[in-house]
């Protein structure tokens, strides 16, 4: 009713469970799924593989998945993320930013239930490696500046007063970060990013 109460939404679709999801997303192929973590038969982080192996099969544009979730710290929303989410929020989420998240995936970006961020990272082992990745030598100075603070949770405008530099090159200068690390999001960069010990 929510998302179809949207002038420029539509809902196409709706699954019980993980493999029933499976089976609505090939056919309804839609632009942005909200998955839940916990369903019977097959849970969301399996689920959430599959589709987008599915959509890469298909060699298609690959639906953008927002996992919901009951517990801000919630191992689960982290195992998602690395399966391929483009990021979490909590089930009890306010209506209108539940409609923002939508359309902030679509758009490109990602979103992380509200200052999760740091704590979702933290709190969890990610087997922080101890060696720099070569692939992150590839960046600049620059690069290496900006990937810091956008792991960090920094906005682009922040990062642009931060760095002295407008928003438009600052986003620039993530494109070109994410594709120089084979990254497809900022959620993606902050895992890169806490999983090499990238952040301080």
């Amino acid at each position: 009713m929510l998302v179809s109460s949207q002038t420029d939404l539509e809902f196409v679709g709706q699954a019980g469970n993980g493999v029933e999801g499976i089976a609505m997303a090939a056919t309804a192929l839609p632009d942005v799924i909200l998955m839940d973590i916990r369903m019977p038969v097959m849970d969301g982080i399996e689920s959430t593989r599959e589709i987008l192996a599915a959509a890469a099969r298909r060699g298609g544009p690959q639906p953008r998945i927002i996992v919901l979730t009951t517990f801000d710290l919630d191992e689960a929303a982290m195992r998602a993320i690395r399966g391929g989410a483009s990021g979490f929020l909590l089930k009890d989420a306010d209506p209108e930013f539940l409609l923002a998240a939508i359309r902030t995936v679509h758009a490109g970006t990602s979103v992380i239930a509200a200052s999760a961020t740091r704590e979702l990272f933290e709190n969890f082992d990610t087997h922080v490696a101890t060696v720099v990745p070569e692939v992150f030598e590839k960046l600049t100075s620059r690069e290496k500046d900006i990937f810091v603070l956008a792991a960090r949770g920094l906005s682009n405008s922040e990062i642009a007063t931060a760095e002295f530099l407008s928003e438009a090159t600052v986003k620039t200068h993530i494109s070109r970060v994410l594709g120089k690390l084979g990254l497809r999001d900022r959620v993606q960069l902050v895992v890169f990013a806490y999983e090499n010990g990238l952040t301080d």
